[in-house]
């Protein structure tokens, strides 16, 4: 009976030492301000194909691994990342930097690594792909409020595109 206590009792440490710590981590990059009001965060997946986009009916689609991502807002590019192995991104942003009704009506993410570093069949030269972005929710880390943003869906642009 004491080493099922025991063991409760670290659970609920761990999970308590989770929610205080994930917090104070955000606060060390962002400011303790913004700690206390929240965090956005930009987040996806690119697909390989032409247009950056799951396949039609759900079929399976190769994701594009170490993609170069950019959050561009007018012609300023905001922050950069790459896609993970499972061709996922995220980028984190401070809400006292940032109007969310700007982010939605301004920025867009894109992709500039060639298509053809996925997949050889698409297009080596050319345009980068570029998608407007997409609130979805908030959730709760604890005390921290995440605002959830994601592309709505990819576009081939013409080279040197400068557009949204």
């Amino acid at each position: 009976m004491a080493s099922k206590a025991r063991t409760l009792f670290l659970v609920s440490l761990l999970i308590m030492v989770v929610a205080v710590v994930g917090p104070i981590a955000a606060e060390a990059q962002l400011g303790i301000i913004s700690g206390l009001l929240g965090l956005i965060n930009v987040h996806g997946t690119v697909f390989c194909t032409a247009n950056g986009n799951m396949g039609a009916n759900g079929t399976a689609t190769p994701v594009f691994p170490n993609a170069g991502v950019q959050l561009q807002c007018g012609s300023t590019i905001i922050s950069t990342t790459t896609t993970n192995a499972a061709g996922v991104f995220s980028i984190l942003l401070d809400p006292l930097r940032f109007i969310l009704t700007t982010l939605l009506n301004d920025c867009s993410v894109r992709v500039t690594t060639p298509l053809s570093t996925c997949n050889a069949t698409l297009p080596s030269v050319g345009g980068i792909l570029s998608s407007p972005l997409q609130f979805v929710g908030d959730i709760l880390v604890g005390l921290l409020r995440v605002t959830q943003l994601v592309p709505t869906g990819f576009n081939l642009l013409p080279p040197n595109s400068n557009n949204n």
